[in-house]
Parts: C-alpha cells; sequence; structure tokens
C-alpha cells in the first residue's frame, strides 16, 4: 500500500473513531436510545426514503450496508428481511452498529473493513446501500470494488453529497453551521468522481436532491415542507437546475 494511501486511511479511521466514541458516551448516559422505527432513518433526510425504494422487497436478499457508521441502515434492511452484512472502516462505529442491531433485535455480520479493498466473494450481493461514504474514497478503488461484489442484475444506491454547487461549496468553506464536520481529505462529489463511477457502472443514473429546502439546514421552520415541495416541482422540469442542489443520489446497476 502506497504510504499517502495508508496515511489518509488512518486519519479517517481515527476522526470516525472518535465521533463514535462521543457518541457512545451519550448512550451510556441514557441521553440517546439505540432503538429507533424505520420512519427515523428513512424520513431524517428527504432523499433516504425514495432512495431506499429502488430497492423493492428486500426479503431473502443479501445487502450489503457500505460504511455502515452508526448501523441504522443495516437495521432497516434486516427488518424488512434481508441477510444483511455491514461494514465501516471505523472499530468505533462497527460496535456502535453491533450495538443497534441487537437492540433493535435483528440479526446481521458486522466487521472492520475497507471500502476500497472489500473482503468478500465476488458477486455477493443482490444490493448494496451507502450513505455519505462515497466522497471519502478513492472513487475508481471503489467502483472497481462495489462492480466486483455486486450480483449480476444487482442495485447500489448511494445518496452523496454534491460539490457542483459554487455557493454550497463556498458555504462548507467558509459559513458555520449545525454538524460541519469532515476529514481532511474528504470532499463533496464532482464531475471528475462520477466519470469514474460510469466507468465501472456505464448505466449510472443520477437523481438530484434539495435546491431550495437546503435551507432548513438554517432553520426554515414551518417554510420546510414548502421549499420541498418547491423542489419537486422545480428540479423535474429545469434540469439546469441540478448543479446547484445539495445532494445526489446515484443508482448503479450491474
Amino acid at each position: 500500500m502506497m504510504p499517502e494511501l495508508r496515511e489518509r486511511i488512518i486519519a479517517e479511521q481515527q476522526f470516525h473513531d472518535l465521533q463514535a466514541a462521543e457518541r457512545s458516551m451519550s448512550f451510556r448516559s441514557g441521553r440517546a436510545d439505540l432503538r429507533f422505527t424505520d420512519a427515523a432513518y428513512l424520513d431524517h433526510e428527504t432523499w433516504i426514503r425514495p432512495a431506499f425504494a429502488q430497492f423493492g422487497s428486500l426479503q431473502g436478499q443479501s445487502a450489503l450496508d457500505f460504511g455502515c457508521g452508526h448501523g441504522m441502515a443495516a437495521v432497516v434492511m434486516a427488518r424488512q428481511g434481508a441477510r444483511v452484512t455491514a461494514f465501516d472502516l471505523s472499530p468505533g462505529y462497527v460496535e456502535e452498529a453491533r450495538a443497534r442491531a441487537e437492540a433493535n433485535q435483528v440479526r446481521g455480520n458486522f466487521l472492520v473493513a475497507d471500502g476500497e479493498a472489500l473482503p468478500f466473494a465476488d458477486a455477493l450481493f443482490d444490493c448494496i446501500w451507502g450513505h455519505a461514504i462515497l466522497h471519502h474514497l478513492d472513487m475508481d478503488r471503489a467502483g472497481a470494488e462495489l462492480r466486483r461484489v455486486l450480483k449480476p442484475g444487482g442495485i447500489a444506491v448511494f445518496c452523496e453529497p454534491w460539490g457542483g454547487n459554487p455557493l454550497l461549496r463556498f458555504a462548507r468553506q467558509r459559513l458555520p453551521y449545525p454538524g460541519k464536520h469532515r476529514t481532511a481529505d474528504e470532499e463533496p462529489l464532482l464531475p471528475r468522481h462520477l466519470q469514474q463511477l460510469w466507468t465501472h457502472f456505464p448505466t449510472l443514473s443520477i437523481k438530484p436532491y434539495q435546491l431550495f429546502g437546503m435551507m432548513g439546514r438554517l432553520g426554515g421552520g414551518r417554510m420546510i415542507s414548502a421549499l420541498h415541495r418547491l423542489d419537486d416541482l422545480l428540479l423535474p422540469r429545469i434540469p439546469l437546475l441540478e448543479k446547484w442542489c445539495r445532494y445526489l443520489v446515484l443508482t448503479l446497476r450491474r
């Protein structure tokens, strides 16, 4: 492994282990509960439920939660009948995900792994889910691994921050707002990242989310629903607005 790649992996692991350790303190003190409903995960951002719905029925499917973090997606997939494997680079997050599965009385295989060098057999998974994970990785390495472990006819769905909006790029770099935490090497997806994915998944499809809706992060109150409805109205009709959105849902089919 090249030294710079090894340094990036170590930095990512340390950053997310620290996050996981801070979260675990709240669980032990009773300020948070590992149990949750499917809706609590699927509706916490506007793109999650429609993105997740692309899987259709998960009953009996072999599913991978790619970069599982807190493990909520893994639990939802397991509750919908999937045979779930979940991994993360951070041992701390894997521990949290495993504890969350136990608290919600579902089973899964949870392990520490690198998304650029997956420890899985070829063509193993029917469906793969990832949220805010690909932009941490080398897209060419990750894309090759995704294609390798996805079954023919399988589907992978990823929700990722978009970096093509110049105003949002300025805000990410210059303005404070809640939840603004990132590693030194990560960057939102850019057109070059999408091009790298296209080389592995020529049928890649992309759907943008949150044009006006992203203002809800600044405290939109009762206006949030109206902003999201405006997005639903405008984005399908005016493709030029897509570059100004906050998030992309990427659908990869093999």
